[in-house]
């Protein structure tokens, strides 16, 4: 964000709940709680698809890419928050403030994109299961994660230079926890309509075409169940399928609301609080959500657990 005469920001101020002093004394314990469940749930659902030989499969090596994908988003903010809320210093450098701003958007997009992937799998596991193996070859599945990863921080690379050039006249203070695309428009001193069109129309491309492949993926998919006379294969089919549809709700929910109505529309406050639940809760949900679901997961920390001990026997 440029000043007044042109130079840029040394630093910003991030608001956050400050407004709200004993607040923040209750947010640091519970985000502080939440997140370290995040870093273990997820590193063990890492660590298990990569040790126990039965999870590696299409489906599992797209989920230990999620995973990833929630350590990085989560990592790169909430340790900031946790300093802010932990005492008066509530500042951020300008180039942490611009490593935030691409990191949320470039890992927000690349979640997007992945999410669509997954839902390519399922549909090919449940729409084609004989020719399943075949057409998710590895080759294919390490192309499809490059392609999320690639595009999701293209997406980033245009929109937070859009965002960064807009001038904020001197203000330096940021009305939320984090340096967020919405947040860094309301302080713009300029009229920023023609930057929400073109936020806008890179978010139908990034945010809502993934979600219409998945909504069409899973149109099939339901027409292929119905279709299925046995009550186990259904059974089988609504488990790993229920699982990513519950996580795409969490995670569309959240980001459809602030994104496709971004700068003073929204409401700051419910913002800061919707971005706080995709920023920590969806990360943590989301190995509990696989992983109760999902038998082949919960019993591989056991698998591995005996695969050890026999070995220390033997």
């Amino acid at each position: 964000m440029d000043g007044t005469n042109g130079s840029t920001q040394s630093h910003f101020i991030l608001l956050g709940f400050s407004d709200r002093p004993h607040l923040e004394r209750v947010l640091f314990v519970v985000i502080l709680v939440a997140y370290l469940l995040t870093l273990v749930g997820n590193s063990t659902i890492i660590l298990v698809s990569r040790l126990d030989s039965r999870l590696h499969t299409p489906m599992y090596f797209f989920l230990t890419h999620l995973s990833f994908l929630d350590l990085s988003f989560t990592t790169s903010s909430i340790p900031q928050l946790l300093h802010n809320l932990s005492g008066r210093d509530k500042t951020i450098s300008y180039v942490g403030c611009v490593v935030q701003l691409f990191l949320f958007l470039g890992l927000g997009g690349v979640e997007c994109l992945l999410l669509a992937v997954m839902a390519y799998d399922r549909f090919v596991a449940v729409c084609k299961p004989l020719h399943y193996m075949t057409i998710m070859h590895p080759q294919l599945c390490l192309g499809l994660v490059s392609v999320a990863w690639g595009c999701g921080m293209a997406n980033s690379l245009v929109m937070s230079p859009v965002t960064q050039r807009l001038p904020c006249c001197g203000h330096n203070k940021v009305d939320h926890f984090l340096c967020e695309m919405p947040a860094l428009i309301r302080m713009a001193c300029v009229n920023t309509v023609a930057i929400e069109g073109t936020v806008f129309v890179l978010a139908v491309g990034i945010v809502l075409s993934p979600l219409v492949f998945i909504l069409v993926s899973y149109g099939h998919i339901v027409r292929a169940v119905f279709r299925i006379q046995s009550s186990s294969g259904r059974h089988r089919i609504f488990n790993t399928c229920g699982s990513h549809l519950t996580v795409v709700s969490l995670f569309y929910g959240n980001i459809i609301y602030m994104y496709m109505q971004p700068g003073s529309r929204s409401s700051q406050d419910q913002g800061k609080f919707l971005t706080l639940f995709y920023n920590i809760v969806t990360p943590l949900l989301n190995p509990l959500i696989y992983t109760l679901r999902n038998k082949e997961v919960k019993g591989a920390p056991r698998r591995l657990l005996l695969g050890n001990r026999k070995g220390g026997k033997e």
